[in-house]
């Protein structure tokens, strides 16, 4: 029986970071120009491999720029409020057709906690869990997919994996496991369907 692997983040929770700064700037507008002003995007990977959130906004120019970055954790359940419902649906039917789940999602040690609370089904709808926060390692290195067989006790070639990065799937394969590029639960359906799995 094959496990099943599951990314999070715009998978089985729509994340939408422009969200956090709306109320601040007043206008999706600004929102997006800020974080693109800033380089929010590696900035927040690197949160994801552990660094914090306080000591990021000391690399940025500005005080109000600064400031607004370092309270992102405070706002940062506006960012994670909806979830994809077809795919936490196939998601169960995977599960009742036998299927181990398990989870490994680029996510901040620091707000990992906040998406616990919001969505409690994340805290425990999976066997194992790989934070990379936590653990201070980074889709698509191999260590968080070795992580992962570790602890699960999987070998590489017993594990299907979902994530919406391109570059994350060809981690996956790369490391030894089949892997699909989730853009959305009609399309994986499709896919899992194919493989014989639902």
């Amino acid at each position: 029986m094959k496990a099943i692997v599951f990314d999070i983040g715009n998978v089985l929770v729509r994340w939408d970071p422009e969200l956090a700064f709306m109320g601040a700037l007043g206008s999706r507008e600004a929102a997006r120009a800020f974080i693109e002003r800033i380089g929010f995007a590696a900035l927040n990977l690197r949160a994801d491999g552990g660094e914090t959130f306080a000591d990021l906004a000391t690399e940025i120019d500005g005080a109000g720029d600064r400031a607004l970055f370092a309270g992102y954790p405070a706002q940062y359940h506006l960012t994670i409020a909806e979830l994809l419902d077809g795919t936490w649906a196939l998601m169960d039917r995977l599960r009742a057709k036998g299927h181990p789940i398990h989870a490994i999602t680029n996510w901040s040690a620091e707000t990992w906690e906040i998406g616990v609370d919001l969505h409690p089904r994340l805290g425990s709808a999976f066997g194992t869990t790989i934070v990379s926060g936590r653990e201070k390692v980074l889709k698509p290195q191999p260590q968080i997919f070795a992580l992962l067989c570790e602890r699960a006790g999987l070998a590489p070639a017993d594990c299907l994996f979902i994530d919406d990065s391109a570059s994350n799937v060809a981690g996956a394969a790369a490391f030894g496991m089949d892997a699909i590029l989730f853009t959305a639960p009609e399309a994986l359906e499709i896919s899992l369907t194919e493989r014989g799995l639902l």
